[in-house]
């Protein structure tokens, strides 16, 4: 199996490990010779040590929680904390939430709260505790606090970066289905075009993507509510999804739905999404195998609830 196969197959199974797919992308990288994906790569492997270099699907904005103490022994305990009520030069301390740790760490989260299905916290630091400590409840002192991070944004995140490696991965094989491969010193795709296509799937947004397809228009956002099985079959079947993909994908759903595994896509879910990912640019279905997958993802994710 060719490298580009391994990474494909691998980004679609939610078995493998986030870091197995990213160490194959860093072989990718150095046999396309192209720095700014290599610079990724290491970046999610390794993690950010600068805002600047952030990705926004790394940046959250999360609301904070406290525990309160009070004269005799009252107490306020998981109490929401208005932003409001924090002096505007320190609200940047705690909204938003910049995801700065390498990848494996939020994969590790994922597998601790696995079942419980449990907000993350991230504790404030505790100058800030003792400046604000009497400002947001009346006659209630401060005692802790911390950032919720929703279990769900830490599971888009992992599914964020597995679905842009798809993307660009796809997009490099119909350019050069050989990449994979190339010896050393010769790049099997010219910089150029591998920066646009970084640029598309890695950095950029995915939301509309249609242009690119031979039979499909979109315009605006995908208009889906999250949970609602119609607008999600009805949006497909406006991108010319037949009748019977749609009802497997509504019993891969239900299917799923009885799993006690539940991180992000399930695994009849992603058999689905690979299934018609392969049948991109056939007659089955005349859509550009590169646009599919975003597209395809992107409804998912607003179903599911979680942004890409």
């Amino acid at each position: 199996m060719s490298l580009l196969k391994e990474i494909q197959t691998d980004a679609v199974d939610a078995n493998v490990d986030i870091s197995v797919v990213l160490r194959k992308c860093k072989v990718l990288a150095a046999r396309l010779g192209h720095k700014e994906f290599k610079s990724w790569v290491e970046h999610e492997l390794n993690g950010y040590t600068s805002r600047e270099d952030l990705p926004e699907y790394r940046i959250l904005h999360v609301q904070s929680r406290g525990d309160f103490s009070g004269f005799f022994q009252s107490a306020l305990k998981n109490a929401l904390i208005p932003s409001h009520c924090i002096p505007e030069e320190y609200r940047d301390l705690i909204n938003p939430e910049y995801l700065m740790q390498p990848i494996s760490y939020y994969a590790s989260l994922i597998v601790d709260a696995e079942g419980r299905k449990e907000n993350l916290r991230s504790s404030w630091p505790a100058d800030l505790i003792t400046i604000v400590q009497s400002r947001i409840y009346e006659n209630m002192s401060l005692i802790d606090a911390w950032k919720v991070i929703p279990y769900g944004a830490i599971v888009a995140l992992l599914d964020t970066v597995r679905n842009r490696i798809l993307s660009f991965v796809l997009e490099i094989e119909a350019e050069a289905p050989d990449a994979g491969e190339a010896p050393p010193n010769i790049k099997p795709i010219p910089d150029e075009r591998v920066t646009q296509v970084y640029n598309t799937y890695i950095q950029g947004n995915v939301t509309n993507l249609a242009s690119g397809s031979r039979n499909v228009t979109q315009t605006g956002e995908i208009t889906i509510v999250q949970n609602d099985l119609d607008s999600l079959k009805g949006y497909l079947a406006s991108l010319g999804i037949r009748e019977p993909d749609l009802e497997e994908l509504d019993q891969a759903i239900h299917e799923d739905a009885q799993s006690e595994v539940k991180s992000g896509l399930g695994n009849k879910v992603r058999a689905w999404l690979g299934k018609m990912i392969s049948k991109a640019g056939s007659s089955t279905w005349n859509v550009a195998t590169s646009v599919a997958a975003n597209l395809l993802t992107k409804a998912l994710s607003k179903y599911y609830g979680f942004e890409l």
